[in-house]
């Protein structure tokens, strides 16, 4: 077969029948490259736009995650607090209680003493009488 002597310029006709300066395959690899390229551009600029959404997702549950765990450590620390104030009047009340023992235990002697006061008034009225 004869060479086309138009090929052998580097001169060829695309699909149009156009004349170009590209060899038909060569012309018809660099359009599926360029697409290939566009396909990935799109495809990346997807991943860009799904990856900052799940960015600004995680952001938010981290802040809300923060904001749960300063309400734990309130909470932790107020149930401290509460065992602390507890233990303190516990305290105070015990310490009420030894007082009013204390108290009762002083009625108690005064009473004997009083009592025994009175026995002992009452034998001297009972030897006058």
């Amino acid at each position: 077969m004869a060479k086309d002597p138009l090929a052998e310029a580097g001169i060829y006709f695309d699909e149009l029948k156009n004349l170009t300066a590209l060899e038909p395959d060569v012309s018809q690899k660099t359009s599926e490259l360029q697409e290939g390229s566009k396909d990935f551009v799109d495809k990346i600029e997807q991943f860009q736009k799904i990856a900052a959404r799940s960015i600004r997702l995680i952001d938010e549950l981290a802040k809300e995650v923060e904001k749960q765990k300063r309400k734990a450590i309130a909470a932790r620390n107020l149930k401290k607090l509460m065992a602390r104030l507890r233990e303190v009047q516990q305290q105070q009340q015990q310490t009420l209680i030894a007082e009013k023992k204390s108290q009762l235990e002083r009625y108690r002697i005064e009473a004997e003493a009083l009592s025994k006061v009175e026995s002992e008034q009452n034998k001297l009225i009972n030897q006058f009488i």
